[in-house]
């Protein structure tokens, strides 16, 4: 059976009069759950740019010139719907994203597009994550961000025409999410060598890949990231992510200024608030990749991220749940290859009994990668069927799958999909 489009009319059901007036006019507004009927609240409502949240009962109320209001809430989808009077109920659909990583490279290959896009479609899949700002620090897509050509960071284009790309999945039914690699940023250090981090010694730091980083307490690093993520968001894309948003996990380096806890905590909450403004007027959702021990660690884990502070200011976390990761196991699960649903379970749980976050805050990362820790195995179906059981019972939003060459087993996941997750009705959302 094919996945059907996510893209739906809507419908309003209007209690006054039709017609949108040029003048400013009182616009008082309902949103519910469009399976259930039921009012939603804290759902972002976006009206010519100025932003604003539902009431407990559901309600927003703003006075406005605007023709179109812009709606989006965690666990739901986005809406771009008409003001077309004075009086509007809007129904919200539900939306649990299940996606797969595309690559900086394979963005490129029509091949490798049509492989994802195949496996997609076979197993019920919804959602593609794709570089924009991968990992050597180069932009896919033509930025008309000055820094962006400085740096050389547009040398390489694997995104020649993004609108058209967003569009071609859209028709797809596939929920696009623009990733964003964040510090590590290698055109930007060596273009800017007063942004970079830097060792004991003085020079520039290179991580275990040779890939240098920026500061994250500067302001001028914190607007180059929220820059090329509004000309995502500006092109199309339903959510940006932002991953290496971080601390380098390494002792001994040197910033722009002393480290601790309070302050790296404060430098990454800061900076995902300041692209969560930047981003709510183009009503799409933020997103955070962070280390799976983050649910786990007392403190910021030496790199700046706390559930609790990093879950205030965006819409998704996304723990990377990769069970190769846990090279220390967790409580009761010394190896991780032992038990692969017991990390992702037990990870999850703990994260929200934390932060006292519902599962629809979290959507993990899981592993569709070999294991190069532990005991090297290949990462086949009972593997995916054991973290990806594990996520749907923590009742997570979805989760997304990484296996860096973009390889994944199509036929074990589509036979998953019936026994997993494609029991209930397709859900829909209409976007932009």
């Amino acid at each position: 059976m094919r996945f059907v489009s996510i893209l739906v009319s809507v419908s309003l059901v209007l209690f006054g009069q039709t017609g949108a007036a040029p003048d400013v006019r009182a616009v008082h507004g309902v949103v519910v759950d469009a399976t259930t009927h039921q009012p939603l609240a804290n759902a972002w409502v976006t009206l010519d740019g100025n932003v604003n949240k539902t009431g407990a009962n559901g309600e927003f109320q703003v006075k406005t010139k605007a023709s179109f209001v812009d709606l989006r809430a965690p666990g739901y989808g986005r809406l771009h719907v008409p003001v077309v009077g004075a009086e509007m109920r809007i129904p919200l659909a539900p939306l649990k994203v299940r996606a797969l990583y595309m690559s900086f490279w394979a963005v490129s290959s029509q091949t490798m597009r049509s492989q994802i896009y195949e496996t997609a479609a076979k197993a019920h899949l919804n959602g593609v994550v794709i570089d924009v700002k991968g990992d050597m620090g180069l932009v896919a897509f033509h930025s008309s961000i000055p820094m962006v050509a400085k740096t050389g960071a547009n040398r390489v284009i694997t995104i020649p025409d993004a609108p058209a790309l967003i569009a071609d999945l859209h028709q797809r039914g596939l929920y696009a999410i623009a990733r964003i690699v964040t510090f590590k940023d290698t055109p930007l250090a060596l273009a800017r060598p007063d942004l970079a981090v830097r060792n004991a010694g003085g020079g520039l730091f290179a991580d275990n890949e040779r890939l240098h980083w920026t500061d994250p307490f500067s302001q001028i690093v914190w607007d180059y990231n929220i820059r090329i993520a509004v000309e995502a968001a500006k092109a199309g894309f339903d959510e940006v992510e932002f991953d290496y948003v971080r601390f380098p996990d390494r002792q001994g380096l040197r910033f722009s200024r002393e480290t601790n806890a309070q302050n790296r905590v404060e430098a990454i909450t800061g900076f995902l608030a300041q692209a969560q403004k930047a981003l709510n007027p183009y009503n799409v959702f933020v997103s955070a990749d962070n280390f799976g021990y983050v649910a786990w660690n007392e403190g910021d884990t030496g790199i700046g991220q706390v559930f609790a502070d990093v879950g205030k200011v965006v819409d998704y976390i996304s723990p990377m749940l990769y069970p190769s990761g846990f090279k220390f196991g967790i409580p009761g699960v010394r190896n991780p290859m032992s038990d692969p649903y017991r990390i992702i379970y037990a990870s999850l749980e703990k994260a929200k009994k934390r932060t006292g976050f519902s599962g629809i805050v979290f959507r993990p990362w899981l592993q569709a990668f070999p294991d190069y820790a532990f005991d090297h195995r290949a990462f086949g179906k009972t593997e995916l069927r054991q973290q990806i059981k594990a996520a749907e019972d923590a009742g997570s939003e979805g989760w997304l799958l990484w296996e860096p060459r973009n390889r994944y087993p199509t036929q074990a996941l589509s036979e998953l999909s019936r026994e997993l997750w494609f029991k209930e009705p397709v859900q829909q959302a209409a976007r932009r």
